[in-house]
């Protein structure tokens, strides 16, 4: 990486960092959420990063040649992964209770999922519903209560 500027580095290892953190709280969504926009950041900061500093290997030696040859493999490779790192963090957003969906066909869109959500305008009449707190009713009409 000796061709790449260390804000490559702080911002992919930052990310991972927050990796680490969506893997070790099972429980938030948050970090999966910041995760996965960490990742969709870095995909577009690589690509820029690899357009200015992506120098012309003509007067290196074989050796040094070899190397970022290598080196610049490696991280184009990383690149390339990242989009399928975002899909599979995005299941893991979902299964985690993430309630964005993003809809690829057409245009991107984000909707929020409202089919777990029940209606409150149809409520069902059954006969427990009459007495919405089941308390029992007095078989003598006019009998005071006594609490």
């Amino acid at each position: 990486m000796a061709w790449l500027p260390p804000s490559y580095a702080w911002g992919n290892f930052s990310v991972l960092a927050v990796g680490v953190w969506a893997i070790a709280q099972r429980d938030s969504i948050d970090a999966v959420l910041m995760f996965l926009i960490g990742i969709a950041v870095t995909i577009l900061t690589d690509i820029i990063h690899f357009g200015i500093y992506y120098p012309l290997p003509e007067g290196l030696s074989e050796m040094n040649r070899d190397t970022f040859r290598f080196s610049a493999g490696m991280a184009i490779l990383g690149l390339l992964l990242k989009p399928v790192s975002c899909f599979i963090i995005y299941q893991m957003y979902r299964e985690r209770g993430g309630d964005y969906n993003i809809n690829f066909a057409g245009f991107p869109s984000v909707t929020r999922n409202r089919d777990a959500y029940q209606s409150i305008d149809q409520q069902d009449q059954t006969a427990s519903s009459a007495n919405p707190f089941n308390q029992a009713r007095d078989t003598k009409p006019g009998a005071a209560n006594s609490y």
